[in-house]
Parts: C-alpha cells; structure tokens; sequence
C-alpha cells in the first residue's frame, strides 16, 4: 500500500486507468473477433466491414498508446492477408 498522499493519489490514478484499458483491450479483441468469425464463414461483404471497422480501432489504440504501433500494423497485415484469400477463394469457385 502507498503510504505518502502523492503515491495514494498516484494508485488511484492507476486503478481507474487500468480499468478502462481492460474494457478498451476487450472492446478491441472483440472487433478482431468479428472479423475472424466473418471470414471464416466466408461472408465477404460483413468480413470488409469488420475489417474496416476493426482497422480504425487498431489505428486509434496504436495512437493512444494501448498497443504497441507495430502490434496493430502486423496485425492489420494478418487480416488484410486473411480477408484477400478468403475473397480470392471464393471468386475461384464462383
């Protein structure tokens, strides 16, 4: 336990911020779950929004620092490659 004002203050500080990360980290796997479960059933118009959508938050963590830059480049990298192969996939059974 924190036994000067300034280090009480400090871990409150901290408390809250912590748990607003978690429910932002949550948030976020959430929309990278999204994608992940459109493209695996190959719905192609719902797996572009997610991943729209999913790319702007990845963007904005990275900026706000919640994740590291390069985490949400490699994984926009992931999905983009996953969603392309999904598409071309299905353009060659049609």
């Amino acid at each position: 336990m924190p036994n000067t004002k300034s280090a009480k203050k400090r871990w409150r500080q901290d408390q809250k911020r912590r748990l607003a990360n978690r429910s932002k980290r949550s948030f976020l796997a959430t929309q990278l779950k999204k994608v992940h479960q459109a493209v695996e059933a190959g719905d192609g118009t719902e797996a572009e929004a997610a991943y729209r959508l999913a790319v702007k938050k990845l963007d904005q963590s990275a900026a706000k620092g919640l994740i590291h830059p390069n985490k949400a480049s490699r994984l926009k990298s992931r999905y983009s490659r996953r969603l392309k192969s999904m598409q071309s996939a299905s353009k060659g059974e049609a």
